[in-house]
């Protein structure tokens, strides 16, 4: 479990590390749209400067020019600090003067101008520095120096360089991003790599304010203290990071696109090593950062004189190849024609098949048909087996309450003959309140058998009305007139002159009971009573309806 685990965590990882890596290759084909974008943001500015505006504003335009250019392309970067300087000089703006002396100064650095560099620093009045113009001077020169180093001039000021960085610190908002990402630079190069991920993982959280360049340099301190640890996976992922950033943002000084370039290139990844080294030097080239394109060349050399090779061999193998499809393609052809014949063949002997697969199919829909007619037959048979049971039950039982009530009823007209109560045997004999009452309780015997045996008649018979339409009986009542007349029909008892006599109606109220209850159909109606046979054919006979526990005793019929 535990090599599996491991397995998919390096596998989630290399899969993050491809999606940025094809994200990074785009933007580098992309780059020269990017370019463009920066070229129209960087005319737009040159745009609003003339002769006409106010000499601040001028320095103003100048000062977002200088920005736009720093790390895009240096000589025009300082050629805006220049006419800033010299407007700040015509009117003797101190602030300005200084503010232009620290620019100029590390773009001095950045191109190798350290004399140049050197004596604008010291012409700054120390004294006169705002603080935060005091943390550009102590940066200033820690550019100064940590340049110096890097192209080979003078490697003996580690201590200048720890000093200026310690007074740079000394003066930054120990709460600001310039503070914490120059404290993680200190860790980074005294090797302390837990130490310099303290201090950037939480401002690489989401929602952390953060501009575009303090997230390219943190990510890319990130990448440097998973280097050191070895922890090249890591260190792939942030120096891609830090990359794309960069060359979305047509920042030409490319330090992560760099090491990603060392770290593939250390991995045989040849074509990769190029293509990174290649943008690079481009850039370096462009932007004129002298130390850039002196650390990338001899690299670029070696990875070019190796990419050129893989592509010779590539050819080489590429001819082969060629020449091995031809061979493999007169076989295909040769195989295509008999695999062709034999095709031919196939489809006479499928085509012999399907004929008899259809008469096959045929068959069995005929089977099927009769099958399911066979099936409905004995489903009815069953119903009516059932029905009759419950029926010869109920009428046995009926019988036999009928049998006790006639002799009842003998025995209490025998009691008003022989006491010679003519007048009230007469009036008993003249009312139909009995009987009214027996057809009554008749009906209420019939209704809960029925509704034993089918349940759901009434829903499923308002089904196949039309939603106004739809039938409902009284408080008490099982089932109104109506609605007997077609459970009669559900039972199979369709000759209207037996449901009349049932129901104790003439022929034609039953008649035209049906006819109006027809034309409110849903569907059909010549369908309609057809459509009523069938309902209850999957619950029918097997409903809730228990003949055994049936009794009349609580029927009104006395």
């Amino acid at each position: 479990m535990f090599l599996l685990l491991l397995a998919s965590v390096r596998s989630q990882a290399t899969g993050v590390s491809d999606s940025l890596t094809a994200v990074l290759e785009q933007a580098i084909a992309d780059k020269p749209a990017i370019t463009k974008q920066k070229e129209a943001t960087i005319l737009a500015i040159k745009q609003s400067l003339s002769p006409e505006i106010p000499p601040a504003v001028t320095i103003e335009l100048n000062t977002r020019l200088f920005k736009e250019y720093q790390k895009y392309q240096i000589d025009s970067a300082i050629a805006y600090v220049n006419k800033s300087l010299a407007i700040a000089d015509q009117y003797h703006v101190s602030d300005w003067i200084i503010t232009s002396k620290l620019q100029l100064s590390n773009l001095y650095s950045f191109t190798d101008k350290f004399l140049e560099a050197k004596e604008l620093l010291e012409t700054i009045p120390v004294t006169r520095l705002s603080s935060n113009q005091r943390a550009d001077y102590y940066e200033a020169w820690l550019s100064f120096y940590e340049h110096r180093a890097a192209n080979g001039y003078d490697k003996s000021q580690g201590s200048r360089i720890i000093a200026y960085r310690d007074s740079l610190l000394s003066v930054l908002d120990p709460a600001s991003n310039r503070y914490k990402i120059n404290l993680a630079v200190k860790s980074v190069i005294n090797r302390q790599p837990e130490e310099a991920r303290a201090i950037l993982l939480p401002l690489d959280q989401p929602g952390m304010a953060k501009t575009k360049p303090e997230e390219a340099m943190l990510t890319y301190l990130l990448g440097v203290s998973y280097l050191q640890q070895k922890n090249n996976e890591l260190a792939r992922q942030y120096f891609t990071r830090s990359a794309i950033i960069d060359v979305q943002t047509a920042i030409k000084d490319n330090a992560s696109l760099q090491g990603l370039a060392i770290m593939y290139h250390k991995e045989g990844n040849i074509k990769l090593a190029y293509t990174f080294t290649k943008s690079v030097i481009e850039d370096a080239i462009f932007c004129n950062i002298k130390f850039r394109t002196l650390s990338i060349s001899e690299l670029y050399t070696i990875i070019n004189t190796e990419y050129l090779a893989n592509e010779a061999d590539a050819h080489g193998k590429l001819q082969l190849y060629l020449l091995l499809i031809s061979t493999l393609s007169v076989f295909l052809v040769i195989s295509l024609i008999y695999v062709y014949k034999q095709m031919q063949k196939v489809s006479r002997i499928k085509e012999a098949l399907d004929i008899s697969t259809q008469e096959l199919r045929n068959l069995n829909e005929e089977i099927t048909a009769t099958n399911k007619k066979l099936t409905e037959s004995n489903t009815q048979l069953s119903e009516s087996n059932h029905i009759k049971e419950v029926y010869i039950t109920q009428f046995l039982d009926l019988c036999s309450t009928y049998i006790d009530k006639l002799e009842t009823y003998r025995k209490n007209l025998n009691k008003l003959a022989i006491g010679k109560q003519l007048e009230e045997l007469y009036r008993v004999l003249k009312s139909t309140h009995i009987i009214e009452d027996e057809v009554e309780g008749l009906y209420a015997i019939f209704d809960r058998i029925f509704l034993g045996l089918y349940p759901n008649f009434i829903q499923e018979f308002n089904l196949l009305l039309l939603p106004e339409e739809q039938v409902s009986v009284k408080r008490g009542e099982l089932l109104n007139t109506e609605l007997r007349v077609f459970a009669l029909i559900r039972l199979g008892i369709t000759d209207s002159n037996k449901i009349a006599e049932f129901l104790r109606y003439s022929v034609s109220t039953i008649y035209n009971y049906r006819t109006k209850t027809r034309n409110k159909a849903v569907g059909k109606r010549e369908e309609f009573e057809k459509m009523v046979m069938k309902i209850g054919n999957e619950a029918g006979a097997s409903g809730d309806f228990n003949t055994k526990s049936t009794t009349f005793s609580d029927q009104t019929v006395n």
